[in-house]
């Protein structure tokens, strides 16, 4: 019997890169410049394994416990989790209706060269990371890829949205963080924006994608000298997110988000949907009103605010699609954000997605104050909402 226990859309899932995994969907020119993935931030050790869980994915006997053990294997252990003729089988088990499917090691290392000076380099390697995106969900139409474009050049951007729509990415990943000389508001970029409202394809921030320290930590490391012991992260290794980096995960989406609303994008882009993942919802309540505020403070000096036809906070209710963590009280986000916001979502294969995500979401829904209809928003409608023409041809 499937894990989902009613039609469900995951809003994110995961390939897990194995080392050569840029280099292998490279242009030739550049081939040789693309660095091997780095692989180590999980389980300290684990990325030295691979080798051994590719055998145990054609171990029969391995095979024979898929069902048992969907959400309990994580990373590279998790049935198709880097094998993609083998992802088809884990959608099957986890019944859900699609993914939508993210890099797990790439969107940090995509952002700083796309910061760095060689623009040519770092479009080169966002298009080595869409076609191996592409490639792996092009195993099963349930599986949608998501394609980068760096927003650093205008006309590189433009090139790189069409790039993405027409090789069959189902939803345009952008930095969730400022671009490098320019707002993301900047209308050099509407021809990105147009051209995924014209696809009916969503524009998708995903945590990794926001300013990070020079170091490539997502907070300033002075922040962790506290004078006691190192923090590990819940892994066990200090790569990956510890509570005091959690804190900062959503500040460059509502900045970024904030910007586009104060700057007419989302006004003059109606059609346009955008997805916030993998960045916590707990502060999507504040944020609308936070957002208001602003607008009641600064409307009457700021012409770009008297243009706007809607409260800044319709234009998210409107727009934007949010992911909460299971951790998070998603009853309370929804009651206080309004139905239309929150997504499903697994984080498959994941260790952060836990061992039964919809059982998490489940105890925070419970009870009369979430009605039914917003249950259903929350599994599926929101999510054929943001993806639209995305959808087409699944059932």
């Amino acid at each position: 019997m499937p894990y989902a226990h009613r039609p469900i859309h995951d809003a994110d899932a995961h390939v897990m890169e194995t080392p050569s995994f840029l280099r292998d969907h490279a242009d030739p020119e550049i081939r040789d410049r693309l660095p091997w993935v780095g692989v180590a931030s999980v389980k300290p050790g684990e990325d030295q394994l691979i080798d051994t869980f590719r055998a145990q994915h054609a171990d029969p006997a391995y095979r024979a416990r898929d069902e048992d053990e969907i959400l309990l294997r994580k990373n590279w252990a998790a049935t198709g989790s880097f094998l993609p003729e083998d992802r088809p089988q884990a959608l099957d088990l986890l019944g859900f209706r699609s993914q939508l499917v993210f890099n797990t090691f790439l969107n940090g290392r995509m952002l700083a060269t796309e910061r760095g000076d060689d623009v040519p380099f770092a479009y080169g390697l966002a298009r080595a990371h869409n076609r191996g995106m592409q490639t792996f969900c092009d195993v099963d139409r349930r599986l949608l890829a998501t394609g980068y474009v760096p927003l650093r050049d205008f006309e590189l951007a433009r090139e790189m949205a069409g790039e993405v729509i027409a090789m069959g990415c189902k939803a345009l990943l952008v930095p969730s963080g400022c671009p490098r000389g320019h707002a993301p508001s900047h209308t050099g970029l509407d021809p990105v924006w147009a051209q995924a409202q014209e696809a009916g394809l969503p524009i998708v921030f995903h945590v990794g994608g926001g300013h990070r320290a020079a170091d490539g930590q997502l907070l300033d490391p002075d922040y962790f000298e506290n004078g006691g012991d190192a923090i590990p992260d819940f892994h066990g290794g200090d790569e990956n997110f510890r509570s005091v980096d959690y804190m900062a995960i959503p500040t460059a989406p509502m900045q970024t988000l904030a910007t586009l609303v104060f700057d007419g994008v989302l006004e003059r882009f109606p059609r346009l949907r955008l997805g916030v993942i993998e960045q916590g919802a707990s502060w999507v309540p504040s944020f609308l009103r936070y957002l208001d505020s602003a607008f009641d403070a600064f409307r009457r000096g700021e012409d770009r605010l008297k243009r706007l036809s809607l409260r800044p906070s319709e234009y998210i209710q409107r727009q934007v699609r949010v992911t909460p963590y299971p951790a998070e009280d998603t009853g309370w986000i929804i009651r206080e954000s309004g139905p239309q916001v929150c997504l499903f979502s697994s984080d498959y294969p994941h260790v952060e997605g836990g061992r039964n995500p919809i059982k998490r979401f489940e105890e925070s829904l419970d009870g009369a104050s979430t009605p039914e209809s917003a249950r259903q928003a929350f599994y599926h409608d929101n999510f054929e909402d943001l993806m639209g023409r995305g959808l087409e041809g699944i059932q």
